[in-house]
């Protein structure tokens, strides 16, 4: 090919619809998740925030136009990283143990992000706070949080075998797996496991959704012990274990119930959905075949562990 050609040929495609400077720039743009794993609790190999967050970092590096700034011990180093943060993602316990809890002014920080269309996540116990302190705030956030005593935690084996069209479930295949997974959730009133849906501008998709057994609603739960009544009285309906929205102010939001147990990284298609998602919630796009990763081996799902003494055998 000649020379000129070439240029002519070069220029019109600089020209062309979709290929101009500016949408590579949009493509090309990195991404920045603070990603907050919580102080140690519960006894070992369960709530393992810092070794999960840690090779969930060490996967994540791999994916094109993500930057993670991971922080351990509940909270950020240095609240200036949140200026140019696109998502965060708190990994940790709840309640009133919850990282937004913990000091005056940090939940105020975490609705100016919200409001500026920065992405937000929490997983596992994170889901949870008290409902006349938060409960509002993450419904508007997340679309839905646990609530004491309304939800509920069993340990069960949730069987996932259909998927909504959504970028956080590209690539995953059908699972079962244990795990302390919360349901009842205290959504916002018109979302349910059901189907995704459209409330005042926010779109709510349900993504992991499983029907517990009646032996699971008649408990016992992890605490309080119950059964609730409620609960009970709606055995054979479906549950969403995991939810995502996307907000009028631009952000988007997900909650994953799952977690309690550090060994289910091992699992494949348990480890791709919350790949997926860390991605989704800070604007990074989703190959159809979702987030490969390397395997989690013995080895790697020892490491990085909490110091944490082993409960006392009952008796």
């Amino acid at each position: 090919m000649k020379r000129s050609t070439f240029l002519r040929l070069a220029l019109a495609a600089s020209a062309a619809p979709g290929l101009s400077r500016s949408s590579h720039a949009a493509v090309d743009k990195t991404r920045k998740l603070v990603l907050i794993a919580g102080q140690p609790s519960h006894p070992p190999m369960m709530h393992e925030f810092k070794a999960g967050t840690i090779l969930l970092e060490k996967r994540l590096a791999e994916v094109p136009g993500l930057k993670v700034d991971r922080h351990e011990m509940g909270w950020v180093t240095d609240e200036n990283t949140f200026d140019d943060a696109d998502a965060v993602v708190c990994f940790s316990d709840g309640n009133g143990r919850h990282p937004l809890l913990q000091d005056e002014g940090r939940l105020g920080k975490a609705e100016s992000l919200v409001s500026g269309g920065v992405g937000f996540g929490c997983m596992h116990f994170g889901v949870e706070v008290p409902k006349d302190t938060a409960g509002s705030q993450f419904r508007n956030w997340i679309g839905g949080c646990y609530e004491n005593q309304w939800s509920c935690n069993p340990i069960w084996d949730a069987n996932f075998d259909q998927f909504p069209e959504h970028p956080i479930t590209r690539g995953v295949a059908p699972f079962t797996i244990k795990d302390e997974w919360y349901f009842n959730m205290r959504f916002t009133d018109g979302f349910t496991a059901e189907g995704p849906s459209e409330i005042d501008g926010v779109k709510f998709t349900p993504l992991l959704v499983a029907t517990p057994s009646d032996e699971t609603r008649d408990g016992p739960y992890v605490h309080p012990k119950g059964p609730y009544p409620h609960i009970q009285a709606e055995k054979g309906r479906k549950e969403a274990v995991m939810w995502a929205v996307e907000r009028p102010d631009g952000g988007r939001g997900f909650g994953f119930t799952g977690g309690h147990f550090h060994v289910n990284w091992q699992n494949d298609a348990f480890r791709k959905i919350i790949l997926n998602s860390l991605c989704w919630v800070a604007k990074v796009d989703i190959p159809a075949e979702g987030i490969a990763s390397a395997p989690v081996s013995d080895e790697e799902i020892n490491q990085n562990l909490d110091d944490k003494k082993p409960r006392r055998a009952a008796g």
